[in-house]
């Protein structure tokens, strides 16, 4: 990595300052510069961000560059659009009180969970959604350094997942079930009210052993076309074939998961679902997490051949992949193992960078999702090109939200 003296010295601001504290002018120059995943890169460029937007993009001699703006040297780094985890949770003991906690304990955590994977905007799907809310009011508001962060708050359930009831319990999380179509749609309502970006549903929720309780599709049909009239995205937890199917006929949009409780995905499933529009997050280090038993290298073949082997059909298929790793309920931060496991499932780096940028920004932002001017600043700077190697996508330099630096990797 290479990194001016003047990046030391901001660092050392970043680590007392609010964001809204510096400059307004950042150039970051000599990198290679990927736009978009379908794009040739661009080699040593400039791109001069004023006032959270990119103000140009060009060869470095076409790019006007103030004299008092901050300067990144970027030689051998490669930049891309700001990345996007489409499935975390806000359920760290240490974001848990975002109103009272200190800006220090939750910047540590934001970091820590965030910012030091090249984040810049997550979408949290199952939180207490009052308290997502504060954490992301003190982020935009400057207080804090993080990610843009969009969130569904307290999901739809019939009954919760076995494996959280010891967690709602011990921190005095209530959620309740929603019984009846009425129930989903007022819940709807209420959270759309308060600021939520979306909606989730277990349609499966997991009661231990081969025991599954499916959604009634009449609540998941409400809830979903609730949801719709108000342009949230519907998130669904299938966890087996007939969630999947609940959330096909209900018009869910995302699945959040690839499903262990299912067959194998033909052609024709796939071109289902495909034709429903769903997009799909693989969440495939979460079944490493979940898998306790055999070695690394074990628990990573039986992945790749069974939940990864949904992601090479949907894939191939053409099917919408949005990246996701199920952080919060993992503490599985690191971003390598996901990058591997995606890539052995048939992904090329172009497809994983997509995955990261493209394709939630249209689904989720209603942008681009690529590097131009114009466009608010949110960039990721990395150590390595991807193109040969997709673990690169997890050695961040930099982290850019609206132009301000958020994350700088330490030499």
């Amino acid at each position: 990595m290479r990194h001016s003296l003047a990046l030391a010295l901001l660092a050392a601001l970043l680590a007392v300052a609010p964001i809204s504290s510096l400059g307004a002018d950042l150039v970051l120059v000599g990198a290679k510069i990927y736009p978009s995943p379908d794009e040739a890169p661009l080699d040593n460029p400039s791109i001069l961000i004023h006032d959270g937007k990119i103000q140009a993009l060009g060869p470095a001699r076409s790019v006007r560059i103030p004299a008092d703006a901050t300067r990144i040297d970027c030689k051998s780094l490669t930049v891309t659009a700001g990345f996007w985890n489409s499935h975390v949770h806000i359920l760290p003991r240490a974001l848990l009180h975002a109103e009272q906690s200190s800006a220090a304990e939750l910047n540590a955590e934001l970091e820590k969970m965030f910012n030091r994977w090249g984040f810049t905007s997550v979408f949290d799907i199952a939180s207490p959604l009052e308290n997502t809310l504060a954490l992301r009011r003190r982020i935009d508001n400057g207080e804090l350094r993080g990610p843009h962060i969009l969130t569904t708050g307290e999901p739809v359930w019939t009954i919760e997942p076995i494996y959280v009831r010891a967690f709602l319990l011990q921190n005095q999380i209530r959620i309740p079930d929603t019984t009846t179509p009425e129930d989903a749609i007022a819940l709807v309502r209420d959270h759309f009210d308060k600021g939520s970006n979306g909606i989730k549903l277990f349609t499966g929720s997991y009661q231990g052993g081969e025991k599954v309780a499916n959604l009634p599709l009449p609540i998941a049909k409400a809830a979903v076309e609730e949801a719709h009239k108000h342009a949230m995205p519907v998130f669904a937890h299938p966890q087996n074939l007939a969630g999947v199917e609940i959330a096909i006929d209900s018009g869910v949009d995302v699945l959040a998961h690839t499903v262990p409780q299912s067959p194998p995905w033909s052609p024709e499933f796939c071109a289902r679902l495909k034709r429903a529009h769903l997009a799909l997050i693989p969440t495939l280090t979460l079944f490493d997490f979940e898998s306790r038993e055999g070695t690394p290298k074990q628990r990573e073949d039986l992945i790749t051949q069974t939940m990864g082997a949904e992601l090479r059909a949907y894939s191939q298929a053409g099917g919408n992949i949005l990246f996701g790793t199920d952080i919060g309920y993992t503490d599985r931060y690191d971003t390598t193992l996901e990058f591997t496991l995606m890539s052995r499932a048939g992904m090329s780096s172009r497809q994983i960078l997509a995955s990261l940028t493209t394709n939630p920004a249209l689904r989720f932002a209603g942008s681009s999702g690529r590097i131009e001017s114009g466009r608010p600043a949110d960039l990721t700077v990395l150590d390595a090109d991807p193109v040969n190697d997709p673990t690169a996508f997890s050695k961040v330099c930099y982290t850019i939200r609206a132009g301000k630096i958020i994350y700088r990797a330490q030499n």
